[in-house]
């Protein structure tokens, strides 16, 4: 079949992007065409020039979308018609946008990656139901996240928008199945709208080796000015994001009071709103006087390796892992949880905080061997537990060795492919 994917942006290292891209993969290697509008591609190579539609009125960046996210969310006016009315012809516009790629690319089956699922780009899921509905062509929307998991984000008070959340946050028509990454959303779409939903959870290739010494990430470490030999470096592979809890991690540098353990966060706070987190990160590495053990290494780490202007070596996440005796993830919530399966599949050990609503549900009861917290309180067990990992290679190689196993079996792409055949099987719609 000839599938079509509409996203907002591709090849960037958000869980939407990065589980989008693996759709693709696997969906080419079951023969299926990839086609992709977006827009924004902020990666070459993701999708080949002769697949790819780019345009920017479906960017989360557009001044279109901005403009809407702020008088439905952040600053509206007590007047909602300006904005009804710009919907309307925006997502119109759109709508006409879609029908167009739909028969250039003679597309006989949409993936709607999150579009029609989280309302971050209003006129872009309204666009897409307007499409759907007057074409009805199938759609799979793949839904990451809802409005309803995000507290107060989406809260507005216009009872319009408030209309249009319900008809088209997720698209709820006959002709649209849905896939959702964890088990509560799949109860949350039952109970809310009656809509039966597949679980497809969030997975990794492990026909491929990731996270493992070479001599290109040999240096990695000295690099980063820590002593390769006298260190234990810990990583915090996440953005720099309030949620991710990159304090408990700080804290947990704190209490284990060895000036040898050093942790390395590897992303930018470029989602950091005004860098407040991040300032605050700041503040307390001060306080806490760990300033010679916290690593910022955005700048040094990046999603794949490069090579800088002026001769510098980039090094990927794959690097990163390969280089940790430990990974932190201290997450208050996550959709399902790349970094741990990732943790998973590169053979590093995890400390983790029970994040809800996934990790226990759809992750630990599986039987993964990880230090786990609750309510990101950081107790002398935990503590005692996490030491004797951090200085046990033993005890590390004998956790990581059936944590992989086990994600081979629940989390890796032919787990995918079961999932996908069955979902884009036109003959059961």
């Amino acid at each position: 079949m000839r599938i079509g994917v509409i996203i907002g942006r591709i090849g960037d290292v958000d869980g939407v992007a990065l589980e989008t891209e693996k759709w693709m993969k696997v969906l080419k290697k079951m023969g299926h065409e990839i086609y992709v509008l977006s827009g924004r591609f902020t990666k070459d190579g993701v999708v080949p020039s002769e697949y790819r539609d780019i345009w920017s009125g479906l960017s989360f960046f557009s001044p279109e979308c901005e403009w809407e996210q702020n008088r439905a969310f952040f600053f509206p006016d007590d007047n909602p018609e300006p904005l009804m009315d710009h919907l309307y012809h925006t997502s119109t516009r759109i709508a006409c946008k879609i029908f167009k790629w739909m028969l250039d690319r003679k597309i006989d089956i949409i993936l709607a990656e999150n579009s029609t699922a989280l309302p971050c780009h209003l006129s872009m899921g309204m666009g897409i139901r307007k499409a759907v509905k007057r074409t009805g062509v199938p759609v799979v929307a793949h839904d990451h996240d809802f409005y309803w998991e995000r507290g107060d984000r989406y809260a507005t008070p216009h009872k319009q928008i408030v209309d249009i959340l319900e008809k088209t946050f997720p698209l709820n028509l006959h002709n649209v199945r849905h896939a959702v990454i964890n088990t509560a959303a799949q109860r949350d779409l039952k109970k809310r709208f009656n809509i039966d939903a597949m679980m497809v959870p969030n997975v990794m290739d492990f026909s491929k080796q990731y996270g493992r010494n070479s001599e290109y990430n040999r240096d990695l470490l000295t690099e980063l000015d820590l002593d390769r030999k006298r260190d234990i470096a810990l990583f915090q592979v996440t953005r720099i994001v309030r949620r991710k809890r990159i304090d408990v991690a700080i804290d947990m540098v704190h209490r284990l009071d060895d000036k040898r353990i050093k942790l390395v966060v590897t992303g930018s706070a470029a989602d950091d709103e005004r860098k407040g987190y991040y300032k605050e990160l700041l503040d307390q590495i001060k306080g806490l006087k760990v300033r010679e053990q916290i690593v910022f290494g955005g700048r040094r780490i990046l999603r794949e390796r490069a090579v800088t202007t002026r001769g510098r070596k980039i090094y990927s996440l794959s690097d990163a892992y390969a280089k940790a005796t430990a990974s932190t993830y201290f997450s208050d919530y996550e959709g399902f949880g790349n970094a741990f399966v990732e943790c998973v599949l590169s053979k590093t050990p995890i400390f983790v905080n029970n994040y809800k609503p996934v990790f226990k549900p759809d992750i630990w009861n599986k039987g993964f061997e990880v230090v786990a917290l609750e309510n990101n309180k950081l107790t002398d067990k935990a503590l005692k537990r996490m030491s004797e990992i951090i200085y046990n290679k033993k005890l590390q190689k004998e956790i990581v060795e059936h944590n992989y196993e086990l994600g081979k079996k629940h989390f890796s792409y032919d787990v995918l492919e079961e999932k996908l055949t069955e979902l884009f099987d036109m003959k059961c719609w």
